[in-house]
């Protein structure tokens, strides 16, 4: 399932998708270069989404995922968190797959996806 191209992601930005058009994004996705990170948009603390406002999961120096309900802080590389409530607990990584022409899609038969 296609969630974008990668032009469409700023290096050293977060976006959040709704793959399934349930209405409320349930990816989030930070690029840093050519390098995607994504996750489910679901705190480990409450299961709550993620963002403080639409695509903003990250903090101001832009060097960590935060929680915006418990400020809870997570390692972009490899969502840990390293702050907060749920210390020591991880976000869900989410499998992408980046094509050659830079299409960005959620890899196939990952639980995000439905098979078609």
């Amino acid at each position: 399932m296609r969630l974008c191209h990668i032009d469409q992601l700023p290096d050293g930005a977060s976006r959040g998708f709704d793959p399934h058009q349930v209405g409320q994004d349930t990816v989030l996705v930070v690029r840093q270069g050519r390098r995607l990170f994504a996750y489910r948009d679901a705190c480990p603390h409450h299961d709550t989404p993620m963002a403080w406002r639409k695509d903003a999961y990250l903090d101001g120096t832009g060097q960590h995922i935060v929680c915006a309900a418990h400020g809870a802080q997570f390692d972009i590389a490899t969502g840990l968190c390293t702050l907060g409530p749920c210390l020591g607990e991880s976000l869900t990584p989410v499998p992408l797959l980046i094509h050659n022409n830079g299409e960005v899609h959620l890899a196939p038969q990952h639980p995000l996806e439905t098979p078609t």
